[in-house]
């Protein structure tokens, strides 16, 4: 017998071998709640994984961490890439001050891409300050990429300032690079990266700073004077949600759809309809219809079960 149990299998340390060199590779193309939780796969991961600056040079923080980051955090993640962190990406994060970014940046003078839709608690004055402390670093932020969707109170002066830093030499061609609707209009999305110095701009409408965007028609973009004046932010200017064009005011009450998205009346008679109330879901929603070329909506649905919901007697 104790012969049996001293052939048998012993049990493995997991910290006593090294894991085959291709995971390593794999750790720069995790995410970042990813990435956090390999560490504690074992001490070996942990030890490569924080003292490894090229694996924190990017970071992009998205929901459902966005929630949870605080200033602290923030700078605890941010210090690991020593200095060189290029590209910071923060997405819905409501705890992140003014000091905090600020502090991150001054400790990472390299940034090129600095990406905050969402961050309600940033001010327009502290972003200001952020590129100001850039340019006292670097002598210029000509590469610099700011996404700036959401930030409250920024005015058409704090625009001119930030233009006037980032907008230089051949970069201002590229803030008049056209911006359509329907890629960046959320601030979950995180690829609307077109190679613009900024994304908001001044509505030439109502004179907000804000997400403003050019007409995707060919109709509109070959007439030059139609172009201008269908170009402006979503609360000027109607637009459709799946193909991104302007949406006649007249036609407006009737593009409506399932969804409550807008869209244009060349799309709307393209999708399929509810069986019911006869509106179709847009693109981005399509997955709520099935297989076949009928379906029932979500409201007409839960309208229909309240109507069978016998009344309770009192």
């Amino acid at each position: 017998m104790s012969h049996l149990s001293s052939s048998g299998p012993s049990p493995t340390n997991p910290d006593s071998e090294s894991p085959h060199g291709a995971l390593f590779l794999v750790l720069h193309y995790l995410p970042l709640r990813e990435l956090l939780a390999f560490q504690s796969v074992s001490r070996i991961f942990c030890d490569a994984i924080s003292s490894d600056p090229s694996l924190w040079r990017e970071i992009t923080v998205q929901p459902p961490l966005s929630s949870k980051l605080s200033d602290e955090a923030l700078l605890g993640i941010s210090s690991r890439a020593e200095g060189t962190l290029r590209s910071l990406t923060l997405i819905d994060c409501v705890k992140i001050s003014d000091d905090g970014l600020l502090t991150v940046v001054e400790q990472n003078p390299e940034i090129t891409k600095l990406f905050v839709p969402g961050c309600l608690h940033l001010t327009a004055d502290g972003m200001v300050e952020v590129v100001k402390r850039l340019h006292d670093r670097k002598g210029n932020v000509d590469q610099l990429r700011l996404r700036l969707y959401g930030l409250c109170n920024i005015k058409k002066d704090h625009l001119d300032v930030l233009n006037s830093f980032l907008c230089k030499d051949g970069s201002r061609s590229k803030s008049l690079m056209p911006s359509f609707y329907g890629s960046n209009h959320s601030s979950g999305s995180i690829n609307n990266d077109d190679g613009r110095p900024i994304d908001v701009d001044m509505c030439p409408i109502c004179r907000s700073v804000r997400l403003v965007f050019d007409c995707t028609r060919d109709k509109c973009r070959k007439m030059e004077q139609r172009w201008i004046e269908c170009r402006g932010c979503f609360f000027c200017i109607a637009r459709c949600e799946d193909c991104g064009g302007c949406i006649d005011p007249d036609h407006v009450c009737h593009s409506e759809s399932a969804c409550k998205h807008l869209l244009c009346i060349d799309c709307w008679l393209q999708l399929p309809k509810c069986d019911t109330c006869n509106r179709p879901y847009c693109k981005g929603h399509n997955s709520f219809v099935g297989p076949t070329t009928g379906f029932i909506c979500q409201e007409c649905a839960d309208g229909d079960f309240l109507r069978n919901v016998p009344e309770a007697g009192f």
